[in-house]
Parts: structure tokens; C-alpha cells; sequence
């Protein structure tokens, strides 16, 4: 961000459901606008990566684009961009329901630890998660798809907070008691939540951005609404927004940082208190850049662009999330046009580089920065082909999925590969990366031949991963030692084929998972019009809990 979030012009207009997975931006150095160098081969499973010198652009924002209009060239192409983009999110989520998210991921602290012995009892070392004495989980409570006749409507949203587990439904939110799933509150909103954050305040508030009415066939409001939501209470503590009607400001994601909700989007960001709802900042009309989106936790981190597409610079700025001044920036080199924040304490940023990203993951390289000067401190080139982490870049600033960062390390699962045993059984691992030298540490957890690994979060200096299991084994929530790589088991869900198949819809990569103490929350960020008798069952959420 900058002391003052820009504006721009109403060229950028995204559409109104949230926008899937693109390619990041990457490629890190000194001095501005240094050439960008091409990633390295990657080798096997993991690689040391090249380190480069940061670059430290000191306070402000970098100039913009200038001010497009209709006919330009350069936003026909960028929103050609973002509808590809769309139709493609579209027919995803008409496949599988989801958008994985999980709460304060990023922004665990604390040391490396050493963990306890699998299925024992106590607290794994390093880690607030209690090891159960009995780790077989039950189904605690389940909620049906809502019913709409839409092909798609946005439901992205799920909370924990002291006793309520909430969801957001079709253009509501609900809270659920953790334990046995009885509605607690509902809230109505008058149109679908567009975008959700994982993050929440100690004291259970958070924040959303949604459209002031449904959709229709000849109405399709923007996100312009942007909310403080107390979890706890289910109340709407203000609603916000920045001009109206047509000329209404859109924004495409949000996040909360201290006591501030951020959002942002392709015209620029604003900030709210998030108990009064009181504007910190909010787009100027003149101001040459725009903050596309932020990262949240217990740091605020703004994705600043400039320039036009096919010719914009991006940065990096940790920011005051009260004062929005610019504490340190780094400057990505030229060529980038978006990034994604996998962490912002420590920082730690997913891009395409050179448009080199492979394997779909739309990441070529992981960027660790030093949040205090703006420094490099490593560049992580990673091959699509090798490993399963990714990041949607062009307006979900804050969605990287399967690559979790903390306590200096960076955790990457492996693609899926044949198994010891047998080339027709697939495993894969999770191997860490040093985020001072950007080289893998040798550390590897093995899921296991028939298993496979998805990095959700940090858990102090642990690792929590949900372990998919072979056809006839239920999955686990496991909790990885960040020194020894030792693994625990922290629950074991039903194995039975009638219990698995409530998850329908529900795999960690697409949805949103919230895992506390014994409970876990899968739960689908849209839904949909049923396409036959296989989908008129599915569910929105299905939580576990284990039996201690």
C-alpha cells in the first residue's frame, strides 16, 4: 500500500465471481529494473535456489499506468486476461467445489522444536495442537449444499472462533456450534459474499467484501460492500463502500491485519477499523499505482502495481495497517505482472518469472523477503512438473495453496509419483526449503505408498498437513515436526467408503479446510445448480472431531 492507495481509472472491471488461479510474478533484485534472469533447471524432487541481491526501494509508491480508455489495446488485453481467467474458474468449480484456505497459515511464530512420538498424548512440541489420546474421528455434523438454480454462486467463507465454527451460505452467514453443528445465528446479507479471509481477530471479527443485491439475468452487481463481521456474535458490525451505483468501486479480495480489514482490486485499495468501520484509506482519483490486493496476519503486505498490462512493475510493500505507511518495499523486476502472497511474517511471495511457470501451478519461483529493509534474502525457483504448490495471482492476492511458509523454512508437497512398491501407487513428500539461502534443508516427510500429503499450515514450528489415504484407509490430520520431520498423527477420519463419500467435492486443493483441537471443518467456497443425481446430495461443510 502507500500512504494513500490509489485509484485508476474504471478500466479494470472484473466480473463478479472471484477470480481462479493465474500465473504470479517473480523475479527479485538489486537496483531497479534489473534484467530478469530465467529460473534454473530444476533437478528431481527439490533444489537449492540461486540467491540475488534485493532490491530496496525505500518509501512511496512507484508510478503507475496511465489512465486507459475505451478502445485501449492494453486493457481490451487485460480483460481478455481476466475473462479467460473466469470461464476457466468456472468450469474448475463445475468440476470440484473449492478454494483451500486455512487461518493464519501464514502467520505462525516461535522457534524450531522438536515434535513428540506418533499417536502419543500430550501437545506436540512447538505447537499449540493437543495430540489426542485416541485419534479416530467421528462425523460431528454436516450441511447440504444450499439449492440455487445458478450454475455458480460464490459462497467463499469459513471462521472459527471460541465455540462457533461459521460458514457463508447463498448470500448469508451462518454459525454453527463446533461441537454437535446446531445453528447458533444467521446472518442475511442482500447479495453473495464475493471474497472472504482467513484471518480473525482474537476477539472473533473479520472481514468480507459482497454485492449489494442478487444477481439477476439483465443485473449483475459488482463487489462493492465491504463488511466488519463479528463471528462470534453473527452481527455486521458496518458495511462500507466507495462511490455508488455504477461508478461503485469493485474489489476482489480482503484480509485482515491488527485491527484493519484491507481490501483491494484492479482500481486500487482502502482500509477500514475493523470495530468502527472508520476509511484509513481508500483509492485516489490521480494516483499513478494501484494496490491490487494485500496479505494479512499479523503483518500487512500490499501488492502494488504499476504500469499498464504487458508493461507493468510490481512491488512488495509491508505496510502500518493503521497509517498505511509504507514500512520497507521490494521491488520485482520487470516482466511481472502479479504476485502471490504465500506468507507475511516471515514474507514470502509467489511469481511467474518470464512466464516460465509450468505444471499449472502458475509459479516459478518463491520470493523470501526481509520484511524490516525490503532485502532478498533467497529466490526459490520450483518446477510445476515437480512440485504441487500454487498461487492465483491476478486478483486473489492472498490464495497460495499447498505451500505453506514459517519459521524460516518454506514447506513444498511433491507431485504425485509412482510408489516403492508399485508404479500404479502414487505417494509423494513434503520437503522444506531454507528461506536465508533459498536451499533445501534435506529435511522430507514421506506420505507413504498410497498417500499423499497437502501442507495446510504452521502450527508454532510444526507443520500441519492433511494426509489423503489409499481407497481403503480414511484420511488423517497429521502435525509435522519442524526439526526432527517426525510425523503425528493428530486425527484419523473414518475409513468406511459411506462416511468418505460425504466428501464429495470437498479435496483439500479446492476447498477450505479449518482444523482446532480434535475438529475439522472441510467446507466448498461455492455452489452450484446439481448436474444430475450424482450431485443432489453433496454437502457444504462436513466436520469431524475426534473422540477425546
Amino acid at each position: 500500500m502507500s500512504d494513500q492507495p490509489p485509484s485508476g481509472p474504471p478500466q479494470d472491471q472484473p466480473p463478479t465471481p472471484p477470480t481462479p488461479p493465474v500465473p504470479p510474478a517473480a523475479n527479485p533484485q538489486p537496483t531497479y529494473g534489473y534484467p530478469q534472469a530465467p529460473p534454473p533447471q530444476q533437478p528431481g524432487y527439490g533444489y537449492p535456489a540461486p540467491q540475488q541481491q534485493p532490491q530496496q526501494p525505500g518509501y512511496g509508491y512507484p508510478a503507475q499506468p496511465p489512465t486507459l480508455v475505451a478502445g485501449d489495446d492494453t486493457r481490451a488485453k487485460e480483460n481478455r486476461a481476466i475473462a479467460l481467467i473466469v470461464l476457466a474458474a468456472v468450469v474448475a468449480i463445475g468440476l470440484i467445489i473449492g478454494s483451500g484456505i486455512w487461518y493464519s497459515h501464514s502467520s505462525d511464530g516461535g522457534g524450531t522444536r522438536a515434535g513428540g512420538d506418533k499417536n502419543g498424548t500430550g501437545t506436540a512440541t512447538g505447537g499449540k495442537e493437543k495430540v489426542p489420546d485416541n485419534p479416530a474421528a467421528d462425523v460431528l455434523f454436516k450441511v447440504p449444499q444450499p439449492k440455487t438454480e445458478e450454475n455458480v454462486v460464490t459462497t467463499p467463507g469459513s471462521w472459527l472462533s471460541t465455540g462457533v465454527y461459521a460458514k457463508s451460505g447463498i448470500a448469508e452467514i451462518t454459525g454453527y456450534d463446533v461441537s454437535d453443528g446446531h445453528k447458533k445465528w444467521t446472518l442475511k446479507l442482500p447479495g453473495p459474499v464475493c471474497a472472504a479471509t482467513e484471518h480473525v481477530t482474537p476477539d472473533g471479527r473479520t472481514g468480507i467484501v459482497y454485492q449489494p443485491s442478487m444477481p439477476t439475468k439483465d443485473n449483475r452487481p459488482g463487489c462493492t460492500q465491504v463488511a466488519g463481521v463479528d463471528v462470534r456474535a453473527g452481527t455486521k458490525l458496518w458495511t462500507k463502500s466507495i462511490g455508488t451505483g455504477e461508478f461503485a468501486t469493485t474489489f476482489q479480495n480482503v484480509t485482515v491485519a491488527g485491527k484493519t480489514v484491507a481490501v483491494g482490486g484492479l482500481r486500487g485499495g482502502a482500509a477500514y477499523d475493523i470495530g468502527t468501520g472508520k476509511v484509513l484509506w481508500q483509492p485516489k482519483p490521480g494516483d499513478d499505482c494501484d494496490d491490487v490486493g494485500y496479505g494479512g496476519g499479523t503483518k500487512l503486505v500490499a501488492v502494488r502495481k504499476c504500469g499498464a498490462f504487458g508493461n507493468r512493475t510490481l512491488s512488495i510493500q509491508n505496510i502500518d495497517p493503521t497509517s498505511g505507511k509504507v514500512i520497507s518495499e521490494y521491488k520485482m523486476s520487470a516482466g511481472i505482472e502479479y504476485a502471490g502472497i504465500v506468507s507475511t511474517d516471515p514474507l514470502v511471495v509467489g511469481a511467474d518469472a518470464g512466464h516460465s511457470a509450468s505444471g499449472g501451478s502458475g509459479v516459478s519461483d518463491y520470493f523470501s523477503i526481509d520484511s524490516r529493509t525490503g532485502r532478498l534474502l533467497a529466490r526459490i525457483p520450483v518446477s510445476g512438473d515437480t512440485y504441487d504448490g500454487e498461487c492465483e495471482t491476478i486478483t486473489l492476492v492472498e490464495e497460495c495453496k499447498g505451500v505453506v511458509a514459517g519459521q524460516g523454512k518454506l514447506y513444498l508437497a511433491t507431485k504425485e509419483h509412482s510408489g516403492s512398491k508399485s508404479k500404479s501407487i502414487r505417494t509423494n513428500e513434503v520437503v522444506a526449503f531454507d528461506l536465508a539461502t533459498g536451499k533445501q534443508t534435506g529435511q522430507r516427510a514421506e506420505a507413504g505408498d498410497g498417500s499423499t500429503l497437502f501442507p495446510l499450515r504452521m502450527d508454532g514450528g510444526n507443520l500441519i498437513a492433511y494426509k489423503e489415504p489409499p481407497y481403503d484407509k480414511g484420511a488423517q490430520v497429521v502435525t509435522i515436526d519442524g526439526a526432527s520431520f517426525k510425523s503425528t498423527t493428530l486425527m484419523d477420519l473414518p475409513p468406511d467408503q459411506g462416511d468418505r463419500s460425504l466428501l464429495s467435492g470437498l479435496q483439500p486443493t479446492f476447498s477450505e479446510y479449518r482444523y482446532s483441537q480434535g475438529k475439522l471443518f472441510m467446507a466448498a467456497p461455492n455452489a452450484a445448480k446439481p448436474i444430475g443425481s450424482f450431485d443432489k446430495d453433496k454437502n457444504s461443510v462436513v466436520a469431524f472431531g475426534t473422540r477425546d
